[in-house]
């Protein structure tokens, strides 16, 4: 099992999620395409795949796993490169709730 890559800009967005006062589980460890981190907000949770927005959009693709893995799940999951766009896709989820 190879060790799991992590974006630089990761720790940040976690970081400014909590800041907001989300919950936020790292989830990159498990592989087989799962999503980075796991975030929480009134009473719903999003998967989100972390992407490097500094890096070419050619470098920014989903694994073919994370493909799989995105077309497959039945619940939210996002791909972001941004503190404000990750604060975004949750207010965005969780509007009226």
């Amino acid at each position: 099992m190879r060790a799991a890559r992590v974006d630089v800009n990761q720790k940040h967005i976690v970081n400014c999620l909590r800041k907001e006062g989300f919950t936020v589980q790292h989830l990159h460890n498990v592989g087989e395409g799962c999503p980075d981190i796991l975030v929480g907000h009134k009473g719903l949770n999003i998967l989100m795949e972390i992407k490097d927005g500094r890096k070419p959009e050619s470098e920014r693709k989903l694994t073919a796993q994370q493909v799989i893995f995105h077309r497959m799940w039945k619940g939210q999951v996002e791909v972001v490169i941004s503190p404000e766009q990750a604060i975004l896709a949750v207010l965005t989820h969780t509007n009226g709730k």
